[in-house]
């Protein structure tokens, strides 16, 4: 139990976090959309790509599965928290949820997958 706890409790508080952030209403950071739009953005690539190696680094640590069923498994929690994230800002005020926004989130969980994928050797120290 104590092993399942320190490694699932890393993505689970990534995801409160999320969920925080997402609660809030719209800022502005530089009052220029393409400006703002460009910094939120990559701010949703960088979060997501954070939360698919946290949940991967618990799959990892936790399962006995393969490592393809491992990374199926981060990738499938991952896509389906941006999923319910998305839903969830619907219903808070000068937010919206946006396919686009998922799409986005993809990027950053696609690219953390194949980041782990291709040097999987070299990040085992950061697994565990």
């Amino acid at each position: 139990m104590e092993k399942r706890l320190k490694y699932w409790l890393p993505p689970i508080a990534w995801m409160i976090m999320l969920f925080i952030f997402s609660s809030r209403q719209s800022i502005a950071v530089t009052h220029e959309f393409t400006s703002d739009f460009i910094i939120f953005k990559t701010l949703h690539i960088i979060e997501y790509a954070m939360l698919f190696f946290l949940v991967f680094r618990a799959t990892f640590n936790t399962g006995k599965k393969p490592l393809r069923n491992q990374l199926l498994q981060a990738l499938i929690i991952s896509v389906a928290y941006s999923v319910f994230d998305e839903y969830h800002q619907t219903f808070t005020p000068t937010r919206s949820g946006s396919p686009r926004d998922i799409f986005i989130d993809l990027i950053g969980i696609s690219g953390m997958y194949l980041y782990i994928k291709l040097h999987l050797d070299k990040l085992r120290r950061f697994l565990s």
